[in-house]
């Protein structure tokens, strides 16, 4: 790894590690000043032991596999769809007035409220786990898509007809590579999405998984392990949103936005 490379990971550990520093710093001084109870909130040091012993053990990572699954099946598919959507709704204007408002409704729509409606609709299984985590991804995707492609300057398309471009290549040459910077802001925002996605699903219908871990210490009024788990998911969460920072920076290098950094 290069020196840029070193600082840049350097600068990354870092901040976090501050964030993370001043909030461990303020909470312990809100439990010892306010004397609160440990039942309602933990001491950190409780709370990070718990941790440590929960990802000692294998429980745990059974656990984290099964919500990275649906995480990862659930975000793929839904990029997928949002990316095709996206495209093909920017391109027909037709198919876009005639499917956007109902996208808009089913957007809008509590997703937490329809999560009952998934499981009887699909099973409790990973069907319905994936169909709210799809549908969390879906939109943001497919909007960065439309964003990206309807910002392409008029004079670049003028300019493949002019060369004769196929739409293929247009396509290929102009159009996802100008829609990519687009596309992966809205695939942060998806992955942040699918994430919650994933832990609500399991928190009202799953038994297994982040979400049934919440869920089990909150019924046992089992705050330290609750908090434990929340904080744990907080990093699963991290972990996937740097992922799509990570792939951000390996298809975007030739973009002005990774230049600056």
């Amino acid at each position: 790894m290069n020196n840029k490379g070193s600082s840049k990971l350097f600068k990354f550990i870092f901040e976090y590690a501050l964030s993370i520093g001043a909030f461990i710093l303020i909470w312990k001084i809100y439990v010892d000043a306010t004397g609160v109870p440990e039942y309602m909130m933990p001491k950190p040091g409780a709370v990070f032991a718990r941790l440590a012993e929960m990802m000692g053990g294998k429980e745990i990572w059974v656990h984290f596999l099964v919500t990275s699954s649906e995480i990862f099946l659930g975000f793929i598919l839904g990029t997928l769809l949002g990316i095709i959507f996206g495209y093909f709704l920017e391109k027909s204007t037709f198919l876009k007035d005639a499917l956007m408002p109902y996208l808009i409704f089913a957007q809008t729509a509590p997703k937490i409220a329809l999560v009952p409606l998934f499981v009887i609709w699909f099973g409790l299984g990973l069907t319905s786990k994936l169909v709210l985590v799809v549908s969390m991804v879906f939109f943001p995707v497919m909007e960065g898509t439309m964003l990206g492609i309807n910002a392409i300057p008029k004079d670049v398309r003028n300019l493949m007809k002019i060369l004769n471009a196929s739409k293929f290549q247009i396509l290929r040459e102009v159009e996802m590579p100008s829609a990519l910077p687009m596309i992966f802001s809205g695939l942060k925002v998806g992955m942040v999405q699918a994430v919650i996605g994933a832990i609500v699903a399991e928190w009202i219908s799953g038994k297994q998984g982040l979400g049934y871990v919440l869920i089990y210490a909150s019924s046992t009024f089992d705050t330290v392990l609750l908090i434990a788990g929340i904080i744990f998911t907080i990093i699963v969460g991290i972990i996937f949103y740097e992922l799509v920072n990570l792939m951000e920076k390996k298809f975007l290098y030739w973009h002005e936005s990774q230049q600056v950094r």
